[in-house]
């Protein structure tokens, strides 16, 4: 008579023993991804929720100040920009200091504006600095200083400012597009729009026409109708 096998494993041990050890290693990288957001908190960033407030065109107006100027460092998540015109309002000073994404705050990221860079921007001034605004243990990583800047994200805040023209979501542009199909604008003409001199029009005609061209059939027409004033207005 055979004597049964005695085993205290049974057949579904080697499965078992399979999902024990997924769910050892699940555990082991939450923990790893824990103890990375404490330690190194840029390691991970929590994602800013806000909804499109429009174009240049549409936001500007809530600003408190309108520059145009070039970049000259950046350190953490803050850019310092010489400010070359005030467009609106007034800065104060010939450089000032720019802070950008950080923790869940709806600003650009800093590394997508370069030394060297030139930009039109329409900034708020911090006039209050939150309670967790400041870490020391990451002082380069803040929401600002009182008196500074910030950079919105959630609309057509800034422009790319090169020569004497600007590119970017200027006015009537699609939700989200920072370098949308467009003609370069004279910086004259933004100038003249905010001081209340143009009007929208004047910019959605502007996307749509190429300065250098429309001066050349300008001319051009002068010259078939023989107008003398022609060698005067060059």
């Amino acid at each position: 008579m055979r004597r049964a096998r005695c085993s205290s494993e049974s057949p579904g041990a080697p499965r078992s023993r399979a999902a024990f050890a997924r769910n050892l290693a699940v555990a082991a990288l939450s923990t790893l991804a824990l103890i990375l957001g404490v330690f190194l908190p840029g390691t991970a960033s929590a994602e800013c929720a806000c909804l499109w407030q429009g174009a240049f065109a549409d936001v500007q107006q809530d600003a408190d100040v309108v520059v145009a100027g070039s970049v000259l460092r950046s350190k953490g998540n803050s850019l310092d920009l010489a400010v070359e015109r005030n467009l609106r309002g007034d800065a104060f000073f010939d450089e000032i200091r720019i802070w950008m994404h950080a923790k869940d705050y709806c600003r650009p990221p800093v590394e997508d504006f370069p030394a060297g860079s030139r930009w039109v921007m329409a900034l708020t001034r911090i006039r209050e600095v939150p309670e967790d605004g400041f870490d020391p243990s990451t002082p380069n990583q803040s929401y600002g200083r009182m008196g500074d800047y910030f950079l919105p994200n959630c609309g057509g805040y800034w422009l790319t400012f090169s020569g004497e023209a600007v590119t970017g979501n200027l006015i009537d542009a699609p939700r989200w597009a920072r370098d949308p199909d467009m003609q370069p604008v004279l910086i004259s003409l933004i100038e003249s729009f905010l001081e209340g001199r143009a009007d929208r029009d004047a910019l959605r005609a502007a996307t749509q026409e190429d300065p250098a061209l429309e001066d050349l059939m300008l001319d051009t027409r002068a010259f078939l109708r023989g107008d003398t004033q022609l060698e005067d207005r060059q």
